[in-house]
């Protein structure tokens, strides 16, 4: 299984999950022309992608969806409550198909494993990835506005992790919002700090996970090192010998190919 995070931030998100002959586009934050951009940066066709997952229906997962499904006519993965959200994006040619937000599915190699979480949406999922073949798994939460109890156990076991790491507490106070935003950024429907960035990946830390990638790092109220010290530093006391990284906003990071991460006597076990 191959991640590519397109881009990840207050201006868009996108990530492409790849394995065998199938591509899914998780969220679709960025202008149809621009994920293209992105997608033929990484030396992929868009018309090879296969599926859309739209995880909940805020703009900056959703800006290029309709247009994307349009164009290259492909299957558009909504809940219902975010189809009706995202209405007046779609002109009723798509190829939607309903997804339960609890309710697995399966995309040829991929195993796609939604989960409600607590976001200021109509319906938020975050998800996790599993490469059927290889048992490889990728958890995708870049909205979380705080982690709880079930968030938690479907994160457990990720080989690798693609986690919010929205802001910096004293920054996002100082920061040039109006007061009614910082409250609802800091809120338990809002984003996830680094400090609580922090405390989650110390919490879903086990000895198979290898790639941790910050995302969804606020434009004003957070810097890469900030959150990449703050991270770094809880995972290091578990003795953590993965790669951390953090996703930019402009430009797409190197695909990692996650299953030579995980570690041999799992793979050998395959």
């Amino acid at each position: 299984m191959r991640v590519t995070v397109l881009g990840s931030g207050s201006a868009g998100n996108a990530t492409l999950v790849e394995a065998d002959s199938v591509r899914i586009l998780i969220d679709a934050g960025f202008s149809g022309r621009d994920i293209e951009r992105r997608l033929w940066a990484v030396d992929v066709d868009p018309a090879t992608v296969s599926a859309l997952v739209i995880t909940h229906d805020h703009g900056d997962h959703t800006r290029g969806m309709g247009v994307l499904a349009r164009r290259f006519n492909l299957p558009l993965y909504l809940t219902p409550r975010t189809r009706i959200a995202c209405a007046s994006m779609l002109n009723g040619t798509e190829d939607i198909r309903m997804y339960g937000s609890t309710a697995p599915f399966t995309l040829g190699a991929l195993e796609v494993r939604p989960f409600l979480t607590v976001h200021d949406a109509v319906d938020p999922v975050a998800i996790t990835v599993r490469d059927v073949e290889s048992g490889a798994r990728l958890g995708i939460a870049t909205d979380l506005g705080r982690p709880t109890a079930p968030v938690r156990a479907e994160l457990a076991g990720c080989h690798m992790l693609v986690l919010e790491a929205n802001h910096d507490d004293a920054l996002l106070w100082s920061g040039p919002y109006p007061w009614s935003v910082k409250q609802r950024i800091a809120s338990s429907h809002g984003h996830l700090s680094n400090r609580a960035a922090a405390q989650l990946a110390r919490e879903l830390f086990h000895t198979g996970l290898a790639h941790v990638v910050l995302a969804h790092l606020s434009e004003h109220c957070n810097h890469a090192e900030l959150a990449k010290q703050s991270v770094g530093a809880s995972l290091s006391r578990l003795r953590y010998r993965g790669s951390l990284s953090v996703a930019p906003q402009d430009d797409p990071m190197e695909p990692v190919d996650v299953r030579p991460l995980m570690p041999e006597q799992m793979v050998l076990a395959l």
